[in-house]
C-alpha cells in the first residue's frame, strides 16, 4: 500500500509505502513473596489506560533485543536478561492507534528490588500468573502464549 508525499526539496510527489510500525514487549517473569511466579505489568499512563507488559516503538538503527531491554529499564525501573523468544504479534488491530508488529521477548530480572514505575507507565508491580487483570492491545494472548509455552518445557 502506497501513499504520495512532497519531496521537502522539490515539492514533486514522492512514493511512500505504509508499513507496520516495529514495536518490541517484554514477559518479565518474577517470583511473588509468597512464591508464586508472577510478570510485571505497567499501568499505562498514556492513552489506551490500562495494564500493560513493559515494551514500546523500536528506534531508528536499534535491534529489537536492545529495544526490549531498554522499555523493560524505562518503564519499569528493571535491568533485564532476556531469556527467550517468545513470537511476534502482527494483527492488524493489536493496537488501536495503528498498526503495529510487535517482537515479544521471555526475561529475568537482574535486580528485581529496583521495581518502580518509569517513562510512561503510571505503576509498574508484578501481578500473579494465576489472577492477572484485564490487559490492553493482545497482551492477554501473549501471557497465556508464555504460560502454554512454559507448561510445554516443564
Amino acid at each position: 500500500m502506497t501513499y504520495s508525499k512532497p519531496c521537502p526539496a522539490c515539492g514533486h510527489p514522492v512514493e511512500m509505502y505504509r508499513n507496520p510500525v516495529p514495536t518490541v514487549d517484554a514477559v518479565i517473569l518474577m517470583e511473588l513473596s509468597d512464591g508464586r511466579e508472577g510478570v510485571v505489568l505497567v499501568e499505562r499512563a498514556n492513552p489506551p489506560h490500562g495494564w500493560a507488559l513493559p515494551g514500546g516503538f523500536v528506534d531508528y538503527g536499534e535491534t529489537c533485543e536492545n529495544a526490549a531491554v531498554r522499555e523493560a529499564r524505562e518503564e519499569t525501573g528493571l535491568d533485564v536478561i532476556l531469556t527467550g523468544l517468545l513470537g511476534v504479534y502482527s494483527d492488524p488491530a493489536r493496537d488501536p492507534r495503528h498498526h503495529t508488529m510487535s517482537v515479544v521477548y521471555s526475561a529475568v530480572a537482574r535486580n528485581p528490588d529496583a521495581l518502580c514505575a518509569g517513562d510512561d507507565a503510571a505503576r509498574a508491580v508484578v501481578h500473579p500468573l494465576d489472577s492477572l487483570p484485564e490487559l490492553v492491545f493482545d497482551h492477554a494472548r501473549i501471557v497465556a502464549d508464555f504460560i502454554r509455552q512454559r507448561e510445554h518445557l516443564r
